[in-house]
């Protein structure tokens, strides 16, 4: 009975949550541009104020990651996500073409629903509330339960920096009785515009199969590959610092390395310099049991944690302490072969290829299986290198030369800072950029008319025999060339 009384009592919480929410945002679209950029600089200064006291609450919460990593993102998804945003124009005209006479004019979506990972909890829920409030809209956050008082905390320090700043504070609030029933009437209420989806597979379809406009994101599998031109002790270390980064919680982080059989050994050879760990047969065998679930999902118990965490809970008894990553042998793709799935933990899969384009296949088999449309990362000197691969691999960000954790979410790299990542068709999302404020807006044209319908007609082709041809001035030299091409190539073939 108190559990049924608890999933009534947090539906009702929902709908008063985004009542308030509405009315917030109604306030907040009458705003200047400079009024709702001076309430996301508070959200900011706030974030990085409290940054530590954050991470400490997310750490002690999860026992994910690292509290000195953890700073890092608050501050990241705070303050670096207001530099890059600020001087973006998201309130009334954003363009206007005095020559086709159109004018584009920013609408607000209303009301948004934040779905919130464990992994990332307080710097995803700064960085959410920055980009809705900078697009004109209220967010309504459903919170991962184990990460429920923190991500309150966060709510909290919002609020107060948005009343401050002279806004309305249920500009941004939270469910603080989270049941699936309160996400499910969430993602369903006829107030909520949208849904910023973060966090599992199972819940972004949800967010998706909910009937309301949703934008959500994949997992990440995410690739390495050290190419022969490469500086092989930088991109390792760039590597290395990307894995260990929060533990491996960022989900564009290196899930495998892969490099051209002849590189191999002096591959293993650095990253061993370096603190990795390479798994022998039986402690392989022994930690692949213990990475996925029975159902073929990733061990929560592996999330975030340590190397020696993760050793001594997978009966791994030779690890050494200095230990900053594990890496197993892996030679295919798909159940069976559990090193192929994601690791959101200090663990990488070591493939290698015959050369270039063997590897670029590989890479398209790994991403394919998990992590279409994500990230990809390399390693290389050769611009062509980075090209041929371009063009080939389903991921919506090539990383070169640089930690792919951090420059996925745009902390090495000039993407736009951002915790929740699209995967692009190919990866089931509704979008394949990092998501800022310009994804959480609509735009409305304003046109004006440019020709008569009797201009129209005289611009027609001649169809009066029932066969409509182009005049003789609608044919360029280029059409008139490409023509001649054409005849004389078949004139060849006769």
């Amino acid at each position: 009975m108190q559990l049924y009384d608890k999933d009534l009592l947090s539906m009702q919480e929902v709908r008063e949550l985004v009542e308030a929410a509405k009315e917030a945002q109604q306030e907040l679209a009458n705003m200047t541009q400079s009024q709702v950029d001076h309430i996301v600089r508070a959200i900011a200064d706030a974030g990085v104020r409290n940054a530590r006291r954050l991470a400490e609450m997310a750490n002690e919460d999860t026992g994910f990651g690292k509290v000195e990593d953890k700073i890092i993102k608050n501050i990241f998804g705070s303050r670096g996500v207001y530099e890059y945003i600020k001087d973006m124009k998201t309130v009334g005209e954003l363009e206007r073409d005095d020559v086709k006479k159109v004018r584009t004019i920013a609408v607000p979506m209303g009301v948004v629903a934040g779905l919130i990972p464990s992994t990332n909890p307080t710097s995803t829920t700064l960085y959410k509330a920055e980009i809705a409030i900078k697009a004109g809209n209220a967010i309504v956050f459903s919170p991962h339960p184990t990460a429920l008082r923190c991500i309150l905390e966060t709510v909290k320090v919002i609020r107060q920096a948005i009343a401050e700043a002279g806004g309305n504070e249920n500009l941004v609030s939270c469910i603080t009785i989270p049941t699936m029933e309160a996400t499910d009437n969430l993602m369903h209420h006829r107030d909520v515009a949208m849904i910023l989806a973060t966090g599992g597979s199972a819940m972004v379809r949800a967010a998706y199969s909910s009937g309301t406009p949703a934008i959500g994101v994949g997992p990440g599998n995410g690739p390495a590959y050290l190419e022969k031109t490469c500086d092989l002790p930088l991109a390792v270390k760039r590597i290395l610092d990307s894995k260990t980064f929060d533990n491996g919680t960022i989900c564009a982080s290196e899930q495998s390395i892969i490099c051209d059989e002849d590189m191999a050994p002096a591959v293993q050879a650095e990253m061993e310099k370096q603190g990795a760990y390479f798994l022998d047969d039986a402690e392989r065998e022994k930690l692949g049991k213990f990475i996925l679930r029975a159902n073929g999902t990733m061990n929560p118990e592996i999330v975030g944690r340590s190397v020696e965490t993760i050793a001594k809970l997978a009966g791994l008894d030779k690890v050494p302490a200095s230990a900053r990553v594990l890496v197993a042998r892996e030679d295919g793709v798909g159940r069976g072969h559990p090193y192929s799935n994601e690791k959101l933990g200090p663990i990488l899969a070591f493939y290698t290829g015959r050369d270039y384009k063997d590897v670029c296949d590989k890479v398209c088999t790994i991403l394919r299986y998990e992590g279409a449309g994500h990230t990809f990362s390399m390693h290389t000197k050769d611009d062509e290198m980075v090209d041929y691969f371009a063009k080939r691999v389903p991921a919506s960000r090539i990383m070169v030369n640089t930690p792919s954790a951090l420059g996925g979410i745009g902390g090495t790299t000039g993407l736009m800072p951002a915790l929740t990542l699209g995967c692009g068709a190919v990866g089931g999302s509704a979008t394949s950029e990092n998501v800022g404020p310009m994804q959480l807006l609509n735009t409305r044209k304003v046109a004006y008319g440019l020709k008569e319908l009797e201009e129209i007609r005289a611009d027609l082709p001649d169809c009066s025999d029932g066969i409509c041809r182009l005049r003789t001035s609608d044919v360029s030299e280029a059409d008139v060339e490409d023509i001649v091409r054409k005849i004389m190539a078949r004139l060849k073939d006769l």
